[in-house]
């Protein structure tokens, strides 16, 4: 016997099927809309039937078309994370899970491949959802940026893997908040240095962050893997803070993944 589940959604009241969520999927994971109907094998016209579907439930554009293809916009990313977790709480025989955010993506990537463990899966997202799928037993190892996490999860195991510092970009009193790393220990620093200031943005996405022209804050180790240099107001030491894998319990794969990591931040 074959059992599965597919899940669907109510955006604003409205149904959005399986089918168009994986349309909104592929598009996330391709960036372009006819990568996405090649990849499901349908015509583009049905991607943008499907879209519009979605876009007509929430109410407010779902995507934003650039030169280089499509990206999901704020309103696409929170449904595209939702059919996410559903799709994998819905999953009956998933593989080895890690979670981490786009501060230590590359890092887990790298980790994950050479270690060739079979069928395993990477999420990237922020530290709260993250530990949200350990407690939804979706994950087996999550890597937090935020040390401040940690005093919410202390029914996880925790193994301390490394340190990393974040630059200052100074453009003023007026920051962007990135969604991602080590956020609420930087800002405690400028409450620290009794600095004025007003937070009026936020942001998933670095190209948005670093073509701003606000102050944000944002980690080094980030910029460093994508080989980009940025002159910080402070010394990136002054915002040192840890990285900290969380797992439920310990297996040969968790331990294998943290050594590896602990290799790579020394």
């Amino acid at each position: 016997m074959q059992i599965s589940v597919q899940s669907s959604q109510t955006v604003n009241g409205r149904p959005v099927t399986a089918r168009q969520l994986e349309a909104l999927l592929a598009v996330q994971d391709t960036g372009s809309q006819t990568a996405a109907a090649r990849q499901l094998g349908i015509s583009v016209p049905v991607i943008h039937k499907y879209l519009a579907s979605i876009e007509d439930a929430a109410g407010t554009p779902i995507l934003k078309t650039t030169p280089a293809g499509s990206k999901l916009t704020e309103a696409g990313l929170e449904i595209a994370s939702v059919a996410r977790s559903m799709s994998q709480r819905s999953d009956m025989d998933r593989g080895f899970t890690v979670c981490c955010s786009p501060v230590t993506e590359d890092l887990m990537m790298s980790v994950i491949s050479s270690l060739r463990i079979s069928g395993a899966n990477i999420v990237v997202s922020n530290d709260e959802y993250n530990i949200k799928m350990l407690r939804e037993d979706r994950a087996d190892l999550a890597i937090i940026d935020d040390p401040l996490y940690l005093f919410d999860a202390e029914e996880f195991e925790m193994d301390e893997i490394g340190y990393m510092g974040m630059v200052l970009v100074d453009n003023g009193p007026s920051f962007i908040r990135y969604k991602y790393g080590a956020q609420r220990v930087a800002f405690m620093f400028l409450d620290s240095e009794d600095r004025e200031y007003t937070i009026d943005s936020e942001t998933f996405s670095l190209p948005e962050l670093l073509g701003s022209n606000k102050s944000f804050f944002v980690d080094e180790y980030l910029l460093t893997r994508k080989n980009l240099r940025l002159k910080s107001a402070v010394d990136p030491k002054m915002l040192r803070h840890a990285i900290t894998a969380l797992y439920r319990e310990d297996s040969r794969n968790v331990s294998r993944v943290i050594s590896a990591l602990k290799t790579r931040t020394q």
